[in-house]
């Protein structure tokens, strides 16, 4: 069930609104960086491998 939140009910759930977009825009950028780190240490180990 939903509680009734009354006065505060706008506060309430933008709050709870960003938190979702906070968690959502950190996964991103995490998920981002992993493809980088991967492309920069694969394009690493193929030029390890040709020397």
């Amino acid at each position: 069930m939903i509680p009734e939140l009354g006065r505060y009910a706008f506060s309430v759930l933008g709050a709870w609104g960003s938190s979702i977009g906070l968690v959502l825009i950190i996964t991103v950028i995490s998920i981002y960086r992993a493809k980088v780190s991967k492309a920069a240490l694969t394009a690493l180990e193929k030029q390890h491998k040709g020397k």
